[in-house]
């Protein structure tokens, strides 16, 4: 294979995911037209649509397919019902949770940035969240998630254990301080050291590694400060560091900043593996209706693409979906007055990618509401 092919693994999923997927390869699809880049796509499944098909969230054979592969596609995870029904002992998550351990995904890194033209949409005031500009790094498969886990016979008691050791932690904050060297060299570690010896663990080890980046800022922040400061003042943070159930709370928090949870992607980065997907979830009432946001799946596409080191094409990319942000070529989610589909906001960014300022697209008649292509 060379330089230029890629196996990418496709993981649609369950609600939207697939809806969303679905433009994301479309993009790829053309950025493999202009950039002479070959993807070769196979799928599997996982999730709720794993379960109804095998009885397995995370087929063996899906597994294998994602160790084989340069990089994984996923969409979406989660059904109604089953999380209407809490005496399931097989769920759609155990298969996303189960493909993080066996891949060593032990980094999830969120992107924050706000765009000028959806500020009004924020439940936040714009002189607040205006410049918003945050990369969280979250632990993803150690604490609490992964700990032992036990319901007394009778109902009476249930625990679970969370638990850390200086290997899982290590590696994620030396790749949070080598984010921020490129940013604005400051890194905030949030936790609850004031409680938990976990978290005092997470501080020691940050102080340690902090001496070797002496260019960069170290803050700390218990979680529920964090919370309050990630409303109150988003700007003073740069790049976020934390363990695995914290960092899933706030990054969730974090997502309304920008005014839709549609327009979040992740990477989740292993030894070996790489895995990228929307933050959002598999939003079962919007499946089949062509209304999801494919945005944060299609950034999530240009995350892969930078850990391909294909970074013109996810430069280009990310400029292609500002440019139909700022022309409001969106989902309903964005604009209610003149909702674009689903596939027609992955058209759109498709054909800037491929046209740029030339685009079959007649911008003018957009930006008054018209989808005219002349």
């Amino acid at each position: 294979m060379s330089n230029n092919d890629f196996k990418i693994a496709v993981l649609p999923g369950d609600g939207i995911g697939p809806e969303v997927v679905q433009e994301s390869v479309k993009i790829l699809n053309v950025i493999s037209e202009v950039f002479q880049y070959k993807f070769q796509f196979k799928y599997g499944l996982i999730g709720a649509e794993a379960i109804f098909q095998t009885g397995n969230p995370l087929p063996d054979d899906t597994l294998e397919l994602c160790k084989k592969s340069d990089a994984v596609l996923f969409g979406a995870i989660g059904d109604p019902s089953f999380d209407n029904n809490p005496d399931a002992k097989v769920r759609p998550e155990q298969g996303l949770l189960k493909l993080r351990k066996e891949l060593g995904l032990f980094a999830n890194i969120r992107p924050l940035k706000t765009y000028p033209s959806l500020i009004e949409k924020s439940p936040l005031k714009q002189e607040i969240i205006e410049g918003t500009d945050i990369q969280i790094f979250r632990e993803l498969v150690s604490g609490i998630y992964f700990g032992e886990k036990f319901t007394e016979e009778n109902e009476a008691y249930a625990y679970d254990v969370c638990r850390y050791s200086r290997e899982d932690i290590i590696p994620i904050v030396h790749m949070a301080f080598q984010e921020a060297q490129k940013r604005r060299k400051k890194v905030t570690l949030i936790d609850k050291a004031n409680v938990l010896d976990t978290s005092r663990l997470w501080r020691k080890i940050c102080r340690e590694i902090a001496q070797e980046y002496p260019e960069v800022e170290l803050d700390f922040m218990f979680v529920d400060n964090a919370a309050m400061q990630l409303i109150l003042n988003p700007k003073q943070f740069d790049v976020i560091v934390t363990e695995n159930m914290f960092g899933d709370i706030i990054s969730d928090e974090a997502s309304v900043i920008g005014g839709s949870i549609g327009l979040l992607p992740s990477a989740s980065i292993g030894e070996s593996n790489a895995l990228f997907e929307p933050i959002h979830g598999s939003y079962p009432q919007a499946k089949g209706k062509g209304i999801a946001n494919p945005v944060a799946s299609i950034l999530s596409v240009a995350m892969m693409l930078d850990h391909l080191k294909l970074e013109q094409a996810a430069n280009k990319l990310r400029e292609s979906v500002e440019h139909a942000i700022e022309n409001k070529y969106v989902t309903i989610d964005l604009n209610s007055k003149q909702p674009y589909s689903t596939a027609e906001v992955g058209d759109f960014i498709a054909d800037y990618i491929k046209f740029s300022e030339k685009s079959y697209y007649n911008f003018e008649n957009i930006k008054i509401g018209k989808s005219t292509i002349v």
